[in-house]
């Protein structure tokens, strides 16, 4: 009798080589991923870049889109909302809310094209796909850099001087880029499945807009009740307002907030990255 043959791919799983384009645990694909982090630094320095080059005025077009959006939102809902609604220092108020929303809304919408619109990388290149979800963040961090900068000036110019509270600034704002890139990686596999929904992002992101008191205040505007437990628990809210809040009145922020931001950041992230990691193997295939 002859032996039974065995099949080579068995063979080479028993010698422990990797299945090509296969989805390695999730403690060694962070690991790989870790390992080729200047991949995602790099891509996400080269987009910034070429976003603007041709431009005339540059990287100054990042402060200034965001700068024009404000003074129309201000103008606009300066006329329709009443002097009662809005905050004291509302202009810093507005282009706070402004300049984080971008940040929010820029990790969405460019997270779910992380993976569809490199397709080219995703076919010829052997590395972990979560990089491109990193570089999409990491770019709109680029450019809320600048943002900050104007901010900060808007806020002194208004009457609030530089004060230690100011670096409250920092974990408000690396929470909020640990909840991005959960966003932008659910967003990407999502997409990538199904690529309809990259059509509902501007709706999604649009909602998000009005119910973020980015031009009002929640708590001046909305009675007492579910809606306005459930915009306050808004997590695009909670951000904005840790960072207006160290800015101009840090002992204001109610109790429950930062806790609530670091969990809406932890949670979503670690979510992202195992609902992500679980396709990593078909994203080539799709």
């Amino acid at each position: 009798m002859s032996p039974q043959r065995v099949p080579p791919a068995q063979v080479a799983r028993e010698a422990g080589l990797p299945r090509l384009g296969g989805r390695p645990p999730l403690g060694r694909y962070l690991a790989q991923a870790w390992d080729r982090r200047h991949f995602a630094w790099e891509l996400a320095r080269a987009r910034f870049r070429s976003s603007t080059e041709q431009d005339r005025l540059g990287i100054a077009w990042v402060v200034i889109r965001p700068l024009i959006n404000a003074v129309v939102y201000g103008f606009v809902f300066v006329l329709l909302l009443r002097s009662d609604t809005r905050p004291e220092g509302f202009v810093p108020f507005l282009v706070a809310g402004v300049f984080i929303f971008a940040y929010w809304s820029g990790s969405l919408s460019d997270g779910a094209k992380a993976i569809s619109g490199s397709m080219g990388l995703v076919r010829t290149l052997h590395f972990p796909r979560v990089l491109l979800p990193v570089a999409t963040v990491i770019e709109q961090a680029l450019a809320l850099g600048p943002m900050v900068v104007v901010l900060a000036v808007t806020y002194a110019a208004s009457g609030e001087p530089p004060r230690p509270e100011w670096l409250l600034l920092v974990p408000a704002l690396l929470l909020m880029t640990a909840f991005n890139l959960g966003v932008a990686l659910i967003a990407a596999r999502l997409t990538i499945h199904v690529r309809d929904i990259a059509q509902l992002l501007p709706f999604v992101s649009r909602l998000f807009f009005y119910l973020s008191g980015i031009f009002y205040s929640v708590e001046l505007t909305v009675e007492d009740g579910p809606l306005k437990t459930v915009m306050q628990s808004n997590p695009v809210h909670i951000f904005i307002t840790l960072v207006r809040d160290a800015f101009s009145d840090a002992e204001a922020t109610p109790s429950w907030m930062w806790p609530a931001g670091a969990a809406w950041a932890v949670v979503t992230l670690l979510v992202g990255l195992v609902f992500f990691w679980q396709a990593e193997e078909r994203y080539a295939r799709e």
